[in-house]
């Protein structure tokens, strides 16, 4: 069947046999034959293997960061969408120098992985982090924080999360001016 005979062609071969190999002989492949025919029926059954997705980068594209949920200049790009029963999602976005997301949680947490420029991170009641190139961040599920460039420099990470009953993510009210511009604690 591998090399083309049909199931009737196949189920064919038993009574074609039994003249030269003998009836019992021959009678003894029909079982072989029900367990051949059942797992191409099961394995027919099976969803289709998963395809590969590449999601190409495109330099000049990606979407204006929606102004309710960041301040300054921030290009969302590379957006990506894992298929059921997976969760992920992710993209990579860029902050120009002084730009940023408003306060928000993940019901399953983020990790960003910074990929170029200065960033700073903050979590709720907590100092404001430096993160580099090269840096990861694992922020934990439903914990309040902002993240986005240093005031004098741009900024680009990708950011992973899950999503749990199709959400991502919370949105919640923008870093204040003052919030944002208290800086790093200490700098590298």
């Amino acid at each position: 069947m591998d090399n083309g005979l049909t199931r009737a062609e196949a189920a064919e071969v038993p009574a074609h046999l039994g003249f030269y190999a003998g009836w019992p002989r021959a009678m003894s492949a029909v079982p072989v034959l029900q367990k051949v025919f059942a797992a191409r029926e099961e394995k027919a059954a099976e969803p289709p293997a998963a395809e590969l997705q590449i999601v190409r980068a495109d330099p000049n594209g990606g979407d204006a960061g929606p102004e309710a949920y960041f301040s300054g200049q921030v290009r969302v790009a590379t957006r990506y969408q894992g298929n059921a029963p997976a969760r992920i999602s992710g993209a990579t976005v860029s902050f120009a120098a002084g730009a940023r997301t408003a306060w928000h949680t993940h019901p399953l947490g983020q990790t960003l992985y910074i990929v170029s420029g200065k960033g700073w991170v903050q979590k709720e009641g907590g100092p404001i982090e430096e993160v580099l190139p090269g840096d990861v961040v694992w922020i934990p599920p439903q914990l309040r924080h902002w993240h986005g460039a240093s005031a004098t420099e741009p900024m680009v990470h990708f950011a992973m999360a899950e999503a749990q009953d199709g959400n991502v993510v919370t949105w919640l009210e923008k870093v204040t001016e003052a919030e944002y511009r208290a800086g790093p604690v200490a700098a590298r």
